[in-house]
């Protein structure tokens, strides 16, 4: 059986609602990953091997959203047991969880996020990079949906939050103890700005009071369901400051390659 983690990238940042810049992304990641600073080992103990643990697929340009990021998502899931795509803006986690829906029917979901990103809409997009958990839930492609880290909620959204009743763990929840209940199979949707700036100043939307890496990390490896899929979203290189941002990004990617080759 194939274990190997499939890695995509979807430089795509049209539905960004602020600031353009996460296109670039991906390919950011990559470059602090190889450049030689830190090696390949993850906490968990795995020394990881390109081949071996995980496999590159490249960059997916998208002309169409969502059918180009769909079929793009089809074709690498066909091709390994489980990916980590890299984004691009938040927008691409709607199509990614719908194709992983096809696959894993009984999926749930775990948002890390300042933001909920249920707006039904936002400045009369559908499919702005503030909506894509409010076409995931109303299209049943997720059993549960978990967010921790929510900095930011609008009536609306508590209106969204109570309609799809979505476990929410806000920043304050956090700080007081709440933990998350999971269940599997499980996709980790993973939005950078989920950290305080002060950690990951390479974003657009900066939003002061988030957590810290080593909270967002333990979390991660004290996760004891199936983890099937996950994105790191919204790394916009533009903003950054030394490759910091860039740095925690790739050790994300490899804490949760580790997790989820065991």
């Amino acid at each position: 059986m194939n274990r190997r983690i499939g890695i995509v990238g979807i430089p795509y940042d049209k539905k960004s609602s602020f600031l353009e810049g996460a296109a670039l992304g991906p390919d950011g990641v990559r470059k602090v990953l190889h450049d030689g600073s830190s090696n390949y080992i993850t906490e968990s103990g795995i020394e990881l091997k390109e081949g071996t643990h995980f496999r590159d697929l490249g960059n997916f340009n998208i002309q169409s959203y969502p059918d180009d990021l769909e079929s793009a998502i089809i074709n690498s899931l066909n091709s390994e047991s489980k990916l980590v795509i890299l984004g691009g803006d938040h927008s691409i986690a709607f199509p990614v969880i719908k194709v992983f829906n096809t696959k894993f029917p009984d999926l749930h979901v775990l948002q890390l996020d300042a933001h909920t990103d249920l707006y039904d809409e936002f400045e009369g997009d559908p499919y702005s990079h503030a909506c894509p958990f409010a076409r995931v839930m109303e299209n049943k492609l997720a059993r549960s949906l978990t967010q921790v880290g929510i900095r930011v909620v609008s009536t609306h959204q508590k209106e969204q939050q109570n309609r799809f009743n979505v476990n929410m763990i806000t920043m304050r929840d956090w700080v007081n103890g709440r933990r998350p209940e999971l269940s599997g199979p499980l996709y980790i949707s993973l939005d950078l700005d989920v950290f305080d700036p002060a950690y990951a100043p390479g974003i657009s939307h900066y939003e002061p009071g988030g957590m810290n890496p080593r909270e967002v990390i333990e979390l991660i490896l004290n996760i004891d369901v199936p983890i099937v899929g996950a994105d790191i979203v919204e790394y916009n290189p533009t903003r950054d400051h030394h490759g910091m941002t860039g740095m925690l990004a790739s050790k994300l990617l490899k804490e949760l390659i580790g997790k989820m080759y065991i």
